[in-house]
């Protein structure tokens, strides 16, 4: 499924003269497909250019990628300077990350921390467990909470530590727990559109004025129909009311 490059489509959760947060669906890349194909990037370069009149190239620069299948929350720097100072926030790990996944299986134990050593498959566009002496091996760690088991499922909360390509769906994988829908690490089950994977939230500090942002966006439709209910409310309410948001002032000396 195709996602046609039209600037309404763009989900926006937060935007100002620094930033604009999304909500990236389903089966839509993030940057970097082949000339004619929709991204992500591209249609919020459109959005931009179209709502603010802006003649000529638009710069964003994209901080927290998504992988095509994954949904939620995702980061852009509106100007450059933006991005150098989110940049260094993601590099320091100042940034906390927050993912849902419904897996197949009941997890056990209830909270865990998982830490692998992980290499990537060029041939099969892939990542595999590798040992740590392995060439290009990185350590990959996670902690990870069950917050609902479904019949034969579950729901988890996942604090990334480290940002690895295909890093939750490896080592979720890995334990025996694909994500649903997620047929390349081992997933037999169907889901909707993509894979059971949701960027659920974000907290940041904003790069100018030095705020904590705390970031959270809605579900799509189809976890409501595993059981899985969203507490930050309806759709179709404007920028200002869609997903969570809270802004914490900046600290005092």
């Amino acid at each position: 499924m195709l996602i046609a490059m039209n600037p309404t489509t763009l989900d926006v959760l937060y935007e100002d003269n620094h930033l604009l947060v999304v909500n990236k669906p389903a089966a839509l890349a993030t940057m970097g497909t082949p000339a004619g194909r929709p991204t992500l990037l591209a249609i919020a370069k459109e959005y931009v250019k179209q709502k603010y009149a802006k003649p000529g190239n638009v710069y964003l620069g994209v901080m927290s990628r998504l992988d095509a299948p994954v949904t939620g929350v995702v980061l852009i720097a509106r100007t450059s300077k933006a991005a150098r100072r989110m940049t260094e926030q993601f590099r320091t790990g100042a940034v906390e990350k927050t993912y849902w996944a419904l897996v197949e299986g009941n997890v056990a134990p209830e909270t865990d921390r998982c830490v692998d050593w992980v290499g990537h498959d060029e041939r099969h566009r892939r990542m595999h467990i590798v040992g740590p002496k392995l060439p290009g091996a990185k350590e990959a760690r996670l902690l990870y909470k069950r917050l609902k088991t479904l019949g034969d499922m579950s729901l988890l909360e996942v604090l990334l530590d480290t940002g690895r390509k295909h890093q939750i769906r490896l080592q979720l994988a890995d334990r025996g727990w694909p994500i649903i829908g997620d047929r390349k690490y081992g997933s037999n089950r169907r889901w909707p559109a993509g894979i059971a994977l949701h960027a659920r939230g974000l907290v940041v500090t904003h790069p100018t004025s030095g705020e904590r942002l705390e970031l959270e966006a809605p579900l799509p439709d189809a976890w409501a129909a595993c059981g899985v209910a969203d507490r930050l409310g309806a759709r179709g309410q404007g920028p200002e009311k869609r997903g969570k948001l809270k802004i914490s002032p900046v600290p005092g000396p």
